[in-house]
């Protein structure tokens, strides 16, 4: 990472653009750009670990292999929360309601699209994969679908229904898919992971609460017209309360997540254990962990400066460029590590074929770090280019990449 840093230039200098646009506020790349570094390490600890068990399972993984995946549950919340900011920054420049209903639609439907061909091909190098995955890329489209009508209200409502989609959701934990009867797949979208369609369509991220953490990234879009100092003081002050409330309900075993914790083998496993929270969907303790401290980074951001922040907002500019390559990068150096220790070209389909990987394949957590920070180098020019592609030219497809 240092390498890549001290080939960027200072955050201060602006990209040459031949039509410049309205500007985009720093802090926030910084911020989504550290999201992205870190969302890396968990696709690819997916596409070349040696490990063939959940790093949630805290009777067989280390408190290592645990932080390891823990760390990167950061990235779905600020996914959706930024996605939300952005549109509410995007309305604090000039853009109306109904410009911005229509780009949020179109543009949901994209994300769906996408999450369901090129980046699902990408997961699995496979045009026949059997169940379908609709990830995060997918309900992040929805969501979108449901702003682009929520933006036509006031904000102060959007971000009531928001908080409260966040708070009382875990209240609806008991409604299991099933006793909807044929409407079974409805409930399933909307709050339970499942197949919407039997053995053949899966969805993992279930609209709520997620589209309340993407209204509520769009309310909180109002701070950003204040004056700096009190920005960045709401901000974090904001952000320690809700680590704070966290820390409280999880502690005293409270409402918002249906596991609780309890003492493991050793103290280490123990405070893993407490911070093992329910990301599937995410429940209200998850998304206080998760939020809370990336309302933090986006107070400090605000006075990030330098190498590091400027090589962070090359990733942070193209945040679905970035997605979709990486996912092809990490599966091309997994096939890769694949032919060298067992011989031969093996696809590396941990959707739908993780029980089919050749035998002697992966590699140590050591490793896995090695190859996250491989992707990571190596997606930096493709996003510097692609970064400066739309900052010099205005063409109206690349808002949608």
């Amino acid at each position: 990472m240092a390498a890549a840093s001290a080939l960027a230039p200072p955050l201060a200098q602006p990209v040459t653009s031949v039509a410049p646009k309205r500007p985009r506020l720093a802090s926030v790349d910084v911020v989504r750009g550290l999201v992205m570094v870190i969302m890396a390490l968990d696709h690819v600890r997916d596409f070349v670990t040696n490990q063939r068990f959940q790093p949630e399972d805290l009777t067989r993984a280390s408190v290592a292999l645990f932080a390891t995946r823990w760390i990167t549950h950061f990235c779905a919340p600020s996914f959706f929360f930024l996605a939300g900011l952005g549109t509410g920054l995007a309305m604090n420049r000039g853009k109306t309601a109904a410009e911005m209903s229509w780009f949020l639609a179109t543009r949901g439907v994209w994300l769906m699209i996408l999450d369901l061909t090129v980046s699902d091909f990408g997961w699995g190098f496979s045009f026949h994969m059997v169940p379908i995955f609709a990830v995060v890329i997918w309900t992040l489209g929805l969501a979108m679908l449901c702003m682009a009508a929520l933006v036509r209200l006031n904000r102060t409502a959007v971000a009531v229904l928001s908080l409260a989609l966040i708070g009382l959701h875990n209240l609806a934990d008991g409604v299991q898919a099933a006793q909807f009867g044929a409407f079974a797949p409805v409930w399933t979208l909307l709050h339970v992971p499942g197949f919407l369609v039997p053995g053949e369509f899966l969805s993992t991220y279930p609209l709520i609460p997620w589209v309340g953490v993407m209204g509520a990234g769009y309310a909180l879009a109002s701070v950003y017209q204040w004056e700096p100092t009190r920005r960045r003081r709401f901000l974090l002050w904001t952000g320690l309360a809700a680590t704070a409330l966290f820390v409280l309900l999880r502690a005293t075993h409270s409402y918002g997540n249906p596991l609780l914790w309890t003492p493991q083998r050793t103290p280490e496993l123990t405070a893993a254990a407490f911070f093992n929270v329910r990301k599937y969907p995410p429940s209200l303790q998850f998304l206080l962990m998760t939020l809370g401290p990336a309302l933090m980074a986006l107070s400090f951001a605000e006075s990030a400066r330098g190498r590091l922040a400027n090589w962070l907002v090359v990733y942070g500019r193209v945040p679905l460029f970035y997605y979709c390559v990486h996912i092809y990068v990490g599966h091309v150096i997994a096939i890769g590590i694949a032919a060298v220790q067992v011989g031969g070209l093996h696809r590396i389909n941990i959707l739908t074929e993780a029980d089919k990987l050749p035998a002697g394949y992966g590699l140590a957590l050591p490793g896995v770090y090695v190859a996250w920070i491989t992707v990571v180098l190596l997606m930096y020019y493709p996003c510097r280019w692609f970064g400066n592609l739309k900052a010099r030219r205005a063409d109206w497809w690349l808002s949608y990449l």
